[in-house]
């Protein structure tokens, strides 16, 4: 992330939202080269309640107490911790989220809320880590991190667009990084379109992959998952669909780390073939009956104990914005779509 450093608008865009109005914005953002630095000076009513301040779902790295009764909250972390979303567009990788102060647990909202968001610009050339050959080796600590990313038409690097004629196709990527983990499987579990870059309750949506990992756009349209080149990567030749034409898109996406070995109704990543007419299992046809469920519910039949059952890695993430634009001539019949190759030396 050198060189992306050094190309880096050291942006802090606060929006506050503040439920109450009275609270001044004290605070500075820093964006650091992997890191982002937050200080927030906070009224003495708030002191005895220093645990209660949030960057993400972090607590203070440190908190003092002022000689004017104020107090001082410090939050470091790395830009891949605290749920920081990461967002890559054509030409900039955005981290955003929220400073907060939440005197109540979730789900009841935070009193006060300010949005924080530190801007990179990309540079030139840059591709996602699992885009480099011989990249992978198991090394460092910590949690996972995950990518997603909108690949060029050859699927050799990232995008320099983000329009998209309507038909044409969108190759989305996504990936974990492994770092000192077991091999693991990346699963696209749901993923949505939307108009915004958060998800609300009122927000209008077109649904991508639905029922844990059926891929829904490939019934009604072209789209397809492709080959793995690697079992923490997965490859989705989305074709572009007439929702939001126009309008700026975002792609959502419940990103899942899970056993490679492991294959079940609801760790899967499921495509419809049209010449067959049937769902096929990306990575091995031959239990292509657990995408049975995909035109129904795939939901498993309840069973003692399954609270207790590991559930995988989990990350939310989300792309964009990209835009679709109508462009009759770019309509192709699903007989004539072909599809790329993927290259196992990537």
């Amino acid at each position: 992330m050198s060189l992306l450093w050094q190309c880096a608008i050291v942006l802090a865009v606060v929006a506050a939202s503040a439920a109450n109005e009275g609270t001044s914005n004290n605070f500075n953002v820093d964006c650091e080269k992997h890191s982002i630095k937050v200080t927030w000076k906070v009224s003495p009513e708030l002191v005895e309640h220093a645990a209660r301040l949030f960057l993400g779902h972090c607590v203070p790295s440190t908190f003092s107490v002022l000689p004017t009764g104020e107090g001082m909250a410090t939050f470091h972390y790395n830009l891949n911790g605290c749920a920081i979303k990461k967002r890559v567009t054509c030409k900039k990788h955005i981290y955003s989220t929220s400073l907060t102060y939440r005197p109540n647990r979730k789900p009841k909202p935070a009193v006060i809320s300010h949005h924080i968001k530190c801007v990179y610009i990309r540079p030139e050339g840059w591709i996602p880590p699992f885009l480099i050959p011989a990249y992978g080796s198991a090394e460092g600590h910590g949690g996972l991190v995950f990518h997603m990313a909108l690949l060029n038409e050859d699927l050799t690097g990232l995008a320099k667009s983000s329009l998209f004629p309507l038909g044409s196709f969108i190759p989305i990527w996504a990936a974990v990084d492994q770092k000192d983990h077991q091999p693991l499987l990346l699963l696209l579990e749901e993923c949505v379109a939307a108009t915004t870059p958060e998800l609300q309750s009122a927000s209008l949506v077109y649904p991508i992959i639905t029922n844990k990992g059926c891929l829904a756009d490939g019934k009604t349209g072209n789209s397809r998952f492709l080959p793995r080149y690697h079992s923490s990567a997965i490859l989705l030749y989305l074709q572009s669909f007439k929702f939001a034409l126009g309008e700026e898109v975002y792609i959502h996406c419940k990103l899942v780390a899970w056993d490679p070995e492991v294959f079940d109704i609801e760790k899967k990543a499921c495509h419809y073939i049209k010449e067959t007419g049937e769902w096929e299992l990306l990575d091995d046809p031959s239990q292509s009956d657990l995408c049975k469920c995909c035109d129904s519910s795939c939901k498993p039949r309840l069973k003692r104990g399954v609270d207790s059952e590991p559930q995988g890695l989990v990350q939310n993430s989300v792309l964009g914005p990209l835009t679709i634009v109508e462009n009759s001539e770019t309509r192709i019949p699903s007989e004539f779509v072909k599809y790329p190759t993927v290259e196992q030396g990537w």
